[in-house]
């Protein structure tokens, strides 16, 4: 099995001398360059290099730059995506965001896991695990999502909160750790109706 593949399965693996991922990356993060060095007013341009770039795009998307990820071909982004300045996304792991999902600026969303064992750390092994936000989330600006976690429908992430946990659907969820505030209400939705 390759590194790549292990990687792809959630297995231990390791980047750091595997010419494959070597490549990808490199090859990422100079597309990534160039997105970051498109002028701004040139949507078309700007959107096309994205398409190319991730696995799957909405037809309505604004990434913000500056803008960077590993590997690209790990993420997947629904309708209405909108992301401030300063997104990363470290993909190794899959990370899927569904429809109308907006995120602060300065965020980042890191699906690699780095050993315990200080002798496996240093040789450079990793895993990754997926992140999955759902539909309608709002994230504030300095978020910082860990591997594995799932944020369901609706809900709200606070500025500055490191998630580490899974956040359930229709809540409000703040802090380091991220926890539950409170849930969303209707009337918090008949507020904003007005």
């Amino acid at each position: 099995m390759s590194e790549k593949e292990k990687m792809l399965s959630g297995k231990r693996y390791n980047p750091a001398y595997d010419e494959e991922l070597i490549n990808e990356r490199f090859d990422c993060k100079t597309r990534c360059f160039e997105y970051n060095n498109i002028p701004p007013k040139e949507t078309s341009r700007r959107t096309t290099l994205i398409r190319n770039l991730f696995a799957k795009t909405g037809e309505s998307f604004i990434i913000e730059q500056p803008f960077m990820c590993d590997y690209g071909y790990n993420i997947e982004i629904g309708e209405n995506f909108y992301a401030n300045h300063g997104l990363i996304i470290l993909d190794p792991g899959k990370v899927t965001f569904g429809n109308n999902v907006f995120i602060g600026p300065n965020c980042g969303f890191y699906t690699p896991q780095h050993p315990i064992d200080s002798e496996s750390r240093i040789q450079g092994f990793e895993y990754a695990f997926p992140i999955k936000v759902g539909n309608n989330v709002w994230f504030g600006g300095n978020v910082v999502v860990l591997p594995g976690v799932t944020i369901g429908d609706n809900s709200i992430i606070g500025a500055g909160s490191i998630v580490t946990k899974n956040i359930p659907a229709n809540v409000i969820a703040a802090g380091n750790p991220c926890k539950i505030i409170r849930e969303i209400t209707e009337a918090d939705r008949l507020r904003y109706e007005k």
